[in-house]
């Protein structure tokens, strides 16, 4: 099916942009690198009347260190962010995820921004903001503003973003010395989204995990926090026991999904197995 017809629009700057989302209002959409959008517009599930396209603005594409951690341009690209050197000798949980999304043609025009913005439920890296501790900076009328990543995902393609906000910049926090993260997924062989994809980041002190992070995506309707899971493990040894025991309470808190691709019940099996995976390659990276 083609879509609806619509004005397209091709700002050079991030200023220019915010300013036709404020002119045009609820009638127009911003577009990243439209691998979410354009297929909702072909099925007609999304009928916007004017596209604002952030694909010429250089401004929004970038990774450099900023108080210690990584500032992302939302229009950072996954290949972008896979070979990183920043991101994957700093953050290579995030390598993991953005190597792991589709095919190259995807992670060549496909953006981190685009991703976080459009919050599908089966999106590789809203687990990895999570476990990271992610802070999203949105740009719109009255400025910017900053949100955590825990108060950002908020429900299947429900964000914190306001309708005349664009999402402009992602900040990873500077992680502790002897940290290891690592994301894990099982896919949807066709569309490659994650059934389930559990990210892991662990401090370690000795052999004693001083700190651990869990987030977990494809699971229930919008990626969350594994906090039973962490508990579980902070302030104990990093045993294979208590790695497994850790694991078992990775679903605690969920409304597992089920669907045509996996039943509510192998989801719940699925986040246990990954999260034993994800945490035995955070602990290896960390030591």
């Amino acid at each position: 099916m083609y879509p609806g017809s619509f004005q397209y629009s091709a700002p050079s700057s991030l200023a220019e942009a915010r300013g036709l989302l404020a002119t045009l209002g609820p009638d127009a959409k911003v577009l990243a690198g439209g691998h979410s959008l354009i297929p909702m517009m072909k099925l007609r599930l999304a009928e916007p009347a004017h596209l604002i396209d952030l694909g010429r603005i250089p401004e929004l594409s970038y990774v450099r260190e900023a108080g210690g951690g990584l500032a992302i341009g939302a229009m950072t690209t996954y290949h972008q962010l896979e070979t990183s050197p920043l991101v994957r000798d700093r953050y290579p949980a995030l390598a993991d995820a953005a190597s792991q999304v589709a095919d190259i043609q995807v992670r060549n025009k496909g953006t981190i921004g685009g991703s976080l913005a459009h919050a599908d439920p089966g999106a590789d890296l809203p687990s990895v903001m999570l476990a990271l501790e992610a802070t999203l900076t949105s740009t719109g009328p009255g400025g910017q503003r900053t949100s955590d990543a825990d108060g950002f995902f908020q429900g299947p393609f429900t964000t914190g973003l306001e309708p005349d906000e664009i999402l402009s910049e992602i900040g990873l926090p500077a992680l502790p010395a002897n940290t290891g993260g690592a994301y894990k997924k099982f896919a949807n062989k066709a569309s490659h989204f994650a059934i389930v994809g559990v990210t892991a980041i662990v401090t370690l002190a000795g052999n004693t995990c001083r700190r651990v992070r869990i987030g977990v995506t494809g699971a229930g309707a919008n990626a969350s926090r594994a906090r039973a899971a962490e508990a579980a493990l902070e302030g104990r040894e990093a045993t294979d026991d208590n790695v497994d025991r850790a694991a078992a309470q990775a679903g605690e808190g969920i409304d597992f999904l089920g669907d045509i691709h996996a039943s509510e019940e192998f989801r719940a099996h699925l986040v246990q197995v990954f999260a034993r995976r994800a945490l035995q390659e955070a602990v290896a990276r960390a030591r």
